[in-house]
């Protein structure tokens, strides 16, 4: 393995710099906001993920204060050990050099992980998860080492703290191996060990939901009802194949699994990957759900296409021009390396009526700046006597995130919102005697505050609509009982 470790290390420094140069630019994405926002609650669980991402949110806090670059390493990182396990799974399905650094062209080319691997989201780790859980199993089955077992419990259980989609992969790899050795490795005692480790890292998360009533539950029927129900079937399809080029490595990792000689002790891999893909599918769910399923499929097709081209060996050079070299020019779409003033360029956008149209993850990273500086202008200007006794009202996760990350440099109190995991952090201070209410419209605030004040309307050129001219209010004389307008509110936290 040692003489591959070159090649291995230079495309990992590349896809390093590119998320880098991307990592810079912008802002927090509202998903970020939130997600730091947790880390400041530590516990087993959250209305709306489990707490993976949480803790990695506050070990981001204690070595970089929640700094741009700082807090996106971590998905950066994982999206490096991605295209480096990519490339030694390569190595351990019988690839040689080639097939290795074919491997790791494929996840450079594939775009939709730079957007992955820059955001601090739990998607990044999911995909490492997953890879490390296919990389440990296909070790085991080349070493029938039972320590890789472990791992592959050890992965599954962290990688059910993170994200619940895990669940779909340990049912792929469930199925899957019945149809390796006829279902022999069901009779070995340590994959029921491994069962078992993965089940105890999970557990504090399940009670934690029991606790709760599980949020998880009400989480998924809003989200059915408000993104996912209106998901073409045929779109998660179509979304497949609009990259033609890297799909079609896509497919041969699935080719080589079912009809490769050289690859036909792992086609229960193959028939795992089938189980979750259309486990996915049936079930509705987002594109990109199923990207972490990619790197072991590319691995695959790397050796296939190696061993097919055995007796013109070079030709997988073109093969992995042919996969990268048409993807580069969209590789600012998906991570922001190009300034906004150039992207607006690149992209041709014009400016209509003061505002540009961007794409729904970048237009999430601006804005939040501008309100944090606004909303500090006017609690600012309050009495000392006000400040002591001010209510920061956000009606977003997304403006909360930003008043409770960003308003840390100002001084700012912490901020209230009905949104989410905040509503669960309660409503502050019931007697206060100023709130400053941030994007809840006119009616909102009216129905709660007999004196409410327009400050201004916020508008960004660049933020998304949500964000866009949106009214700052200073609101005082509640007119209803805080504590119970704010109980009442709990079946609409998810909208």
């Amino acid at each position: 393995m040692k003489k591959y470790l070159p090649v291995i290390f230079v495309l990992a420094v590349i896809k390093f710099i590119i998320q880098w140069l991307g990592n810079r630019n912008y802002g927090f994405h509202r998903d970020e906001l939130l997600h730091l926002s947790v880390s400041e609650h530590l516990d087993w669980g959250f209305m709306e993920f489990p707490p993976f991402i949480a803790f990695i949110g506050k070990l981001s806090y204690w070595l970089f204060d929640y700094h741009l670059l700082g807090v996106r390493l971590f998905p950066t990182l994982a999206g490096v050990a991605i295209l480096m396990l990519c490339c030694f799974m390569a190595k351990e399905l019988g690839g040689k050099s080639r097939a290795i650094f074919l491997a790791g062209i494929c996840i450079l080319a594939f775009i939709p992980f730079y957007r992955n691997h820059t955001l601090f989201q739990p998607v990044a780790f999911d995909q490492l998860f997953w890879v490390l859980g296919f990389y440990f199993l296909i070790k085991f089955i080349n070493s029938n080492n039972k320590k890789f077992l472990i791992l592959v419990g050890i992965s599954l259980g962290f990688g059910l703290l993170n994200k619940y989609t895990m669940l779909v992969w340990a049912f792929g790899i469930f199925v899957g191996l019945f149809f390796y050795k006829k279902a022999d490795l069901y009779k070995n005692k340590w994959l029921y060990i491994s069962g078992i480790v993965a089940f105890l890292l999970f557990l504090p998360n399940i009670i934690w939901q029991f606790n709760n009533d599980f949020p998880l539950v009400r989480h998924m029927q809003r989200l059915n009802e408000s993104q996912l129900e209106a998901i073409s079937p045929w779109k998660f399809i179509l979304d497949q194949l609009e990259m033609a080029p890297i799909f079609i490595m896509f497919l041969c990792g699935f080719i080589g699994l079912f009809l490769s000689k050289k690859l036909k002790t792992f086609k229960f891999l193959g028939i795992a990957c089938l189980v979750i893909f259309f486990t996915m599918w049936l079930a509705g769910a987002k594109t990109y759900y199923i990207f972490a399923l990619y790197p072991v499929l590319f691995s695959a097709g790397a050796v296939f296409v190696e061993h097919l081209l055995a007796k013109r060996i070079s030709l997988v050079y073109v093969v992995a021009a042919i996969v990268f070299l048409p993807m580069v020019y969209f590789i600012p779409e998906a991570t922001p390396i190009l300034p906004i003033e150039k992207f607006t360029a690149y992209k041709g956008l014009e400016e209509v009526d003061g505002r540009y149209e961007l794409t729904g993850d970048y237009a999430d990273m601006f804005g939040w700046e501008e309100q944090v500086q606004l909303v500090d202008s006017v609690y600012q200007s309050l009495s000392k006597s006000e400040r002591e006794n001010c209510v920061l009202w956000a009606e977003n996760y997304g403006e909360a995130g930003a008043l409770k990350i960003l308003g840390k440099r100002y001084g700012l109190p912490n901020p209230i919102s009905r949104h989410g995991s905040f509503w669960t952090w309660g409503f502050g201070n019931k007697d206060a005697s100023v709130w400053i209410s941030l994007g809840n419209e006119q009616p909102s605030v009216e129905h709660v505050f007999e004196d409410v004040e327009l400050i201004k309307m916020i508008t960004h050129k660049y933020a998304i609509d949500e964000e866009h001219n949106i009214p700052l209010y200073i609101c005082r004389k509640p007119k209803v009982d805080i504590e119970l307008w704010w109980k009442a509110y709990k079946p609409y936290i998810f909208d």
